[in-house]
């Protein structure tokens, strides 16, 4: 998995709309988004701009599968 950005909000949407369906991936609080490296062929053929941060991190692959802590029974 590769973490990526996108440079705004519009671009974000635009990328996340081509993507959903054709590739597995997790979106970040901190606004970066893991996906398969074949998914950043696919987002450059649509000509969607995207800044590579590198590798997901085992931390950041941990984190985007578990989520939210859940809410405490009373």
């Amino acid at each position: 998995m590769i973490s990526i950005t996108f440079p705004d909000r519009e671009t974000e949407k635009r990328a996340l709309a081509f993507l959903l369906g054709r590739f597995s991936g997790r979106a970040l609080k901190t606004g970066e988004h893991l996906v398969p490296e074949a998914a950043l062929e696919a987002l450059a053929d649509q000509n969607i701009p995207f800044h590579v941060q590198g590798k997901a991190t085992y931390g950041q692959q941990v984190a985007a599968l578990r989520g939210a802590p859940p809410a405490p029974v009373q």
